[in-house]
């Protein structure tokens, strides 16, 4: 029989990198973002398909290339999401916008899909933390995201990390810088490759995120959108940089990142990480006033953030301070049948109590419950035997001192609470 694999560019998260890097990532994230009065709102991994398709926009690569789109049973179009933005606004409009006075504050972690080549950092199947201030069009609100991402990243270790900060201006300035964009581009358009060609009658601003070369140099001295931002937009953008600089944010102003699509406006900014090659974006972002028009909703101020989180991972992965080899928990092992009956009871209790614990359910003897407590890093060892239930007192094993003391049962959970719960290894 053929052995089914798994498909390419979907790989697995095992253990142990699932708990000391995934679940460390989520968990900070979380963290902070409920500090920042952000709640978790979680959307279905499909929609139909007309929601990406008026929201990303149809002459983009992600929907004419790499959606994941099937009918269903009923005949309707349905597409595995590929960001998470759209959906979550399709969700705050069909939901009264969550009746929370006029800033709504949501963030969801979850998979996405996109049908890609897979690299480095890039896969089929990735996975996002993604963040939506809807409501609010001030400055405050695009700078408090900001600090988020920058918060986070300390938060995590992140070495070398540089904030992108741009403005693109607004629908009253915008759509001539747009103009002016598309006919430099156009004198050029022998330079472009041709994917370019399209992007220069669909949506010319997209040029400047081609990676050929020759399109880049063909883009260099092509009129900035800073250049022709309006007196409200350069405004805005002043106030941003001024409550960042007050933050102590450093920031690098580049005047080619820009957000292709129709709907985004004003403040644009990307997180990128040293050492990612070619894809060392982590997070992105901006403002997006005019998506939930574009989907049906009133006009209505918006900004956001997602962060890649397999290139986080990558970063985390090459950090010397990593949480791997942390020794934690309580290893609870049994010397004789009396010990075992006894160990299914403490281990109880230690869970209850906020433990992780673990008993020998492989039927090994002492010595190797206590070696395999030690591989696996676990920070106690609890000895059980005839002797231990008879006195009413456990024998307590420091795995990482190699020190021994004996603590009556009624006082076991209270003394592992006083004591550290997790070691580094050495």
């Amino acid at each position: 029989m053929v052995k089914i694999q798994g498909v390419r560019g979907a790989p697995d998260i095992l253990p142990p990198e699932a708990k000391l890097l995934w679940q460390r990532l989520e968990g900070t994230a979380r963290a902070i973002l409920e500090r920042y009065n952000y709640e978790e709102i979680r959307t279905p991994v499909f929609e139909r398909t007309e929601l990406f398709v008026r929201s990303i926009g149809e002459g983009t690569d992600i929907v004419e290339k790499e959606m994941y789109t099937f009918q269903d049973k009923g005949g309707e179009s349905l597409t595995l999401r590929p960001e998470g933005t759209a959906p979550a606004v399709r969700s705050y409009l069909e939901h009264a916008r969550f009746g929370k006075g006029t800033l709504a504050k949501v963030y969801y972690i979850g998979p996405m899909f996109r049908h890609e080549r897979p690299q480095a950092g890039r896969f089929r199947q990735f996975h996002q933390i993604g963040a939506e201030a809807i409501g609010v069009g001030g400055p405050e609100v695009d700078a408090e995201v900001i600090e988020i991402l920058a918060y986070l990243f300390e938060a995590l270790g992140l070495r070398d990390v540089t904030l992108h900060l741009n403005s693109i201006g607004d629908a009253a300035c915008r759509p001539a810088f747009r103009e002016r964009f598309a006919a430099y581009m156009r004198e050029r358009k022998d330079d472009l490759c041709p994917d370019c060609h399209v992007r220069l009658e669909k949506n010319p601003l997209r040029i400047m995120d081609c990676k050929n070369p020759r399109c880049q140099a063909a883009v260099a001295g092509a009129p900035k959108a800073a250049e022709n931002l309006c007196e409200a937009c350069r405004a805005h953008f002043a106030r941003v940089r001024e409550l960042l600089e007050a933050l102590g944010i450093p920031y690098v102003l580049n005047e080619r990142l820009v957000r292709g699509l129709d709907y985004y406006t004003r403040t644009t900014f990307e997180f990128t990480a040293a050492g990612l090659g070619a894809q060392n974006a982590i997070a992105g972002g901006g403002r997006y006033d005019g998506l939930i028009e574009t989907i049906g909703g009133p006009s209505t101020p918006a900004i956001g953030f997602a962060v890649g989180m397999e290139r986080v991972i990558l970063c985390l992965k090459g950090l010397e301070a990593s949480a791997e080899g942390r020794r934690e928990g309580v290893y609870v092992a049994n010397a004789d049948a009396a010990g075992a009956s006894q160990a299914f009871l403490v281990a109880r209790d230690l869970r209850r109590a906020g433990f992780r614990a673990v008993v020998n359910l492989e039927g090994r003897k002492l010595n190797r419950q206590i070696g395999q407590a030690d591989g696996d890093m676990f920070l106690y060892c609890v000895i059980l035997g005839e002797n231990e239930v008879r006195s009413g007192q456990a024998t307590v094993k420091d795995l990482k001192s190699g020190q021994q003391e004996v603590v009556p049962f009624a006082q076991l959970v209270d003394w592992l609470k006083a004591h550290p719960r997790e070691a580094p290894a050495e």
